[in-house]
């Protein structure tokens, strides 16, 4: 009887683009896993009172709930967008555990070994990660699947790092003024335990990435969030420059007003943004 060949997980090196497919070991894996446990993950709106919806557009909820650290940046306070949307974005965040710190300077340590130098800023390093947990929503009754991703850039200087964990997502990265038709420029599996790091011209900034399927083929992960089923979690650790990142008494009292409710959802989960609110009044 003739067996197919066992597959064998390959660490990928191409011009801007780093993929190990089992980065993370399993000690690791479970200390990342206790850790998101402890988090209170928010679903936020797109717009506030202060930043109502363009006309054509409506108030919405974000598909899928997120954890920033480092800083947070807020939908409503449409996130960090260099170099014109810098001002008044990024709200100074928790710090990265002990854990995951060590893990950054790892990562840090392979961009700068593998990438061209002009391609990461001077003062470059991963001082912000935010935590997408992907998966299935319930809506009246029904499993609303939202685990796939939209394409899009990631605005912030310098090289990009993703590590994912539960189901395998396929992740693409397009160009091309053709909606109905872009360019596939590549496309990978991306594993559990999986470390993605990619930048330069052709990754950052002439190209979009998204995820186009999401796998299902085990059970969801064990990540209580109401009303939401996770499939799969992908942490991106990206650098603000520490000048765009503000304290909560920094930001103009709208935007404080609109972030509000999220701090106070925060702040039943988090002695970081319980303190804030305490020191705020």
């Amino acid at each position: 009887m003739a067996f197919a060949p066992k597959t064998v997980k390959v660490i990928k090196r191409i011009d801007g683009l780093f993929y190990h497919p089992s980065f993370l070991k399993k000690d690791q894996k479970k200390i990342f896993f206790n850790y998101f446990k402890s988090l209170n993950p928010i679903f936020e709106m797109r717009y506030s009172k202060n930043n109502p919806p363009p006309e054509g557009d409506y108030q919405r909820q974000l598909l899928r709930p997120v954890y920033w650290l480092g800083n947070w940046q807020f939908a409503c306070l449409n996130y960090y967008h260099p170099p014109e949307g810098i001002l008044h974005r990024c709200l100074l965040a928790e710090k990265f555990p002990p854990f995951m710190q060590e893990i950054v300077h790892t990562i840090e340590a392979i961009a700068r070994s593998h990438f061209n130098k002009k391609d990461i800023p001077k003062k470059w390093h991963l001082n912000t990660c935010l935590i997408n947990f992907y998966g299935s929503h319930f809506q009246d009754g029904k499993k609303i699947d939202c685990a796939r991703v939209g394409e899009h850039k990631d605005f912030e200087p310098g090289p990009v790092a993703s590590i994912s964990f539960g189901e395998r997502a396929f992740f693409q990265f397009v160009g091309g003024n053709n909606k109905l038709k872009k360019n596939i420029h590549y496309e990978q599996w991306l594993d559990d335990c999986s470390l993605l790091v990619f930048g330069g011209q052709t990754f950052k900034e002439k190209t979009f990435h998204r995820v186009q399927r999401v796998e299902s083929k085990n059970p969801p992960l064990d990540i209580a969030i109401d009303q939401f089923e996770t499939r799969r979690i992908n942490l991106t650790f990206r650098y603000v420059p520490v000048e765009h990142i503000y304290k909560l008494d920094e930001l103009p009292m709208e935007k404080r007003e609109d972030i509000q409710t999220y701090l106070e959802m925060l702040a039943t989960h988090s002695d970081y943004y319980k303190k804030m609110l305490i020191t705020e009044d």
